[in-house]
């Protein structure tokens, strides 16, 4: 068995004209017919990485066993190293990795979990992750919280600012003021987690973080800016919520360097960051360091089903599964994954990533990689 093929492209999720955003995949195919398909890192569209891997990842892995596919992109790491370890690159070997791993599964017969070496659990329950709340009023935020918690029955909520990055402490009040409605609006004890999407400084951060404490608030996701570790570290430190980053951490080293900074809980994400072979690298880090691990993921299709089953098989696992923004927009293709019953995903056991999609509209909505 030969790789004979690598497409990357684009995958338009609405209809022409529609704002509805582009995913980024990776389509892998073996001289005896066999297809594994990756996804990368959806920022501006992943054609960085897409490019990355047309024109550098492509010729190499043509005619090679994809059986051996940790050499493989272990090599490519190495080989393409100037272009920086972070970001594009990564994004990029993370689509490969995932497509060889759906491959292997297909190859062997086998769900991708049990090739893991099994799994914990066969269903996750999921948080909903609810986004562009630095916008909105506080009755405006509550009415997007009860409306997700209503139709998606989560065991969690993760409210998230997405603020300007290029401004600090902009409305630290009513920041406070929005976490506090959001918990008398779900009661005192349900999970609720707060994303400061890199919002505030450290002065800022410590102010907030006393607020969530006093309020019962789980974690303090990312607040300060993700490329400031010791601060990052030092506000870990010293709040008593558990402090989370690691989204925007795209190497193995880098999420070292945010546990020995003092983050107690790393949130690596399968699309930017080694795809399931880098995830199982960080998984056994956390362990090995005693600090939560809980990836970061947004996308609906293809890193979906990959971080199922990588969760599947993680011991430990301490929170629930992220359920993002939007998540119906690949309804149109894929049936399977699909959205949560009654706030949970069921781990897929058909052979590979086990997603099941319409091919003949997959098809119409491909946007070939022009370079």
């Amino acid at each position: 068995m030969k790789i004979r093929k690598v497409e990357p492209f684009q995958l338009q999720w609405g209809e022409a004209g529609q704002k509805a955003g582009r995913a980024a995949f990776v389509r892998i195919e073996t001289d005896d017919g066999l297809v594994g398909l990756g996804e990368a890192s959806p920022m501006e569209g992943g054609i960085a990485s897409l490019v990355i891997i047309a024109r550098h990842a492509a010729p190499f892995l043509i005619g090679k066993d994809p059986l051996d596919h940790a050499v493989l992109l272990e090599t490519l790491l190495h080989k393409l190293v100037k272009l920086g370890p972070e970001g594009a690159l990564s994004g990029a070997l993370a689509a490969l990795d995932i497509a060889l791993w759906d491959l292997k599964g297909h190859r062997l017969g086998q769900p991708v979990h049990k090739l893991l070496g099994g799994a914990w659990r066969t269903e996750l329950t999921c948080y909903a992750s609810i986004g562009g709340n630095a916008w909105r009023s506080v009755d405006e935020v509550l009415r997007v919280v009860e409306r997700r918690v209503a139709k998606e029955k989560p065991a969690a909520v993760k409210i998230r600012w997405d603020g300007d990055r290029t401004r600090v402490d902009v409305d630290i009040k009513g920041d406070i003021a929005k976490a506090r409605a959001v918990r008398q609006l779900l009661g005192d004890d349900f999970m609720i987690g707060f994303d400061a999407n890199n919002g505030y400084s450290i002065g800022g951060a410590m102010r907030v973080g006393r607020a969530l404490e006093e309020l019962g608030y789980t974690w303090f996701e990312e607040p300060v800016q993700h490329y400031h570790v010791a601060a990052m570290g030092e506000v870990a430190q010293r709040l008593d919520i558990t402090v989370s980053a690691g989204e925007q951490t795209y190497t193995l080293q880098g999420v070292k360097d945010l546990i020995n900074a003092g983050v107690r809980m790393v949130q690596p994400d399968i699309v930017k960051m080694g795809g399931i072979t880098g995830m199982m690298q960080c998984a056994a880090l956390a362990h090995a360091h005693g600090v939560e691990f809980v990836p970061h993921q947004t996308q609906p299709s293809v890193g979906h089903l990959a971080n199922l089953h990588l969760l599947a098989t993680v011991m430990h696992l301490a929170k629930p599964v992220e359920l993002a923004d939007n998540w119906e927009r690949a309804g149109g293709v894929f049936s399977n994954p699909g959205g949560p019953v009654d706030g949970r995903f069921t781990v897929p056991t058909a052979p590979g990533l086990g997603m099941v999609f319409d091919a003949a509209e997959f098809e119409r909505r491909i946007v070939p990689l022009a370079i």
